[in-house]
This record gives structure tokens, C-alpha cells and sequence, in this order.
């Protein structure tokens, strides 16, 4: 296999991913402030010119955190990360779907349509006047899964699943693009500390 990475939350969360697992990869490193994630070779790798992107050993490719993610789980079931039975793997894809819609999404495309927006309003369509409303739907969102978080080691009770993966990877994005978690909530800062702690976070940095 071969992963095609570079700056940035996504791919962030693959290699925290494949490092929790403890598995090796050969990686490429594109430069996205240089624009190589949207010129042809890459394209024809990834449609939507965005990384990550993951070559599997019989040539074809993989995009999408999740879609890579849960790839890997299936070549390599543990440490589960999804789950071991069908309730733990139902309830992590749940949790990983409502954190990629309702805090990844806004809170992205916040920074894309504002602070991003030099760099992006030529390589996708941009809303400059929503950047505002989508940073507030983000921390509403948080403030929701921090009230649903307590008593929780995890978002998913006492497991480390992708849904703190994904999770932490655009938490840490946002503190440096103007999008810092707010340190008043009650569950999600002791959340953030306990795995940015962790060895396999620290390594994939």
C-alpha cells in the first residue's frame, strides 16, 4: 500500500489511524499549498483532488477518511478501532457520522470561507458569508457532544475509536485556524488531553 499525504486534518487522521494500528505504509508527500493535489496525475488517483488518498497493492485507490479507515480495520481487525462485534461497530460509525457532520463539516469549511480563503476561493466554490454561521453551528455541536460525553473516557464510552480520531484531528486543526475548543466545556478538554497524550498521536504528527 502506498498513502498519499499531506498538510492538513484529513490525512492527519489516517496516519493517527494506521499508527494506532501499528502499521507501516510506504507515504508520499504532496504539496497542497503548491497546488499538486489538483493537477492531473493526482486527479486521476482521487477525482476530487484531495488527500488522503490510499493505493492499494492491486494498483487501485482509496479516498475518504472513513472509507480508508475502515480498509484498514479489515486488513488488520486489531487493535479494533471500529469494533470487534456488530454493536461496537454500529455505535462507532454512528458517532464518527454525526462528529463528521455536525463539528467536521462546518467547522472546515468555517476556516475554508474564511482564514482558508486565499487559498481555496480559486480551487472550489466558497460562501465567505456563511464562514461565521458555520463556526458557530461547530461550537454548538461540541457544546452537544460535550454534554453527551459525560462520564465517558471516550466518544464512544470507554473505546478509542475513529470517532476520537477524526475528532481530535480537527480539533487540533482548529486551535492553529482560529477555531480553538473552548476550554469552559466540562468533558471535551480533559478528552483532547488524554489523547493528544497518547504515544500514537504523538509519533504520526
Amino acid at each position: 500500500m502506498k498513502l498519499y499525504d499531506s498538510i492538513g486534518p484529513n490525512p492527519r487522521a489516517v496516519r493517527i489511524f494506521l499508527a494506532e494500528k501499528g502499521m507501516e505504509v510506504e507515504t508520499v508527500t504532496l504539496d497542497l499549498m503548491g497546488g499538486e493535489n489538483r493537477r492531473e496525475e493526482h486527479v486521476a488517483r482521487n477525482p476530487s483532488g484531495q488527500s488522503p488518498c490510499l493505493e492499494l497493492d492491486d494498483g487501485s485507490f482509496l479516498s475518504e477518511i472513513t472509507a480508508i479507515c475502515e480498509y484498514l480495520e479489515e486488513k488488520q481487525p486489531t487493535p479494533a478501532l471500529i469494533g470487534t462485534t456488530p454493536e461496537e461497530r454500529a455505535a462507532t460509525r454512528m458517532w464518527t457520522r454525526r462528529i463528521d457532520l455536525n463539528i467536521v463539516e462546518p467547522m472546515a469549511n468555517g476556516f475554508r470561507f474564511a482564514e482558508g480563503l486565499p487559498l481555496f476561493q480559486t480551487r472550489i466554490h466558497v460562501i465567505p458569508q456563511a464562514a461565521d454561521d458555520l463556526k458557530a453551528i461547530a461550537r454548538e455541536k461540541l457544546a452537544w457532544l460535550d454534554e453527551l460525553m459525560g462520564g465517558n473516557e471516550f466518544v464512544v464510552g470507554d473505546r478509542f475509536t475513529l470517532a476520537d480520531v477524526l475528532l481530535f484531528s480537527f480539533l487540533e486543526f482548529g486551535a492553529t485556524v482560529g477555531q480553538p475548543l473552548d476550554e469552559k466545556l466540562a468533558n471535551l478538554p480533559g478528552w483532547y488531553t488524554r489523547v493528544a497524550a497518547r504515544p500514537a498521536v504523538q509519533a504520526s504528527a
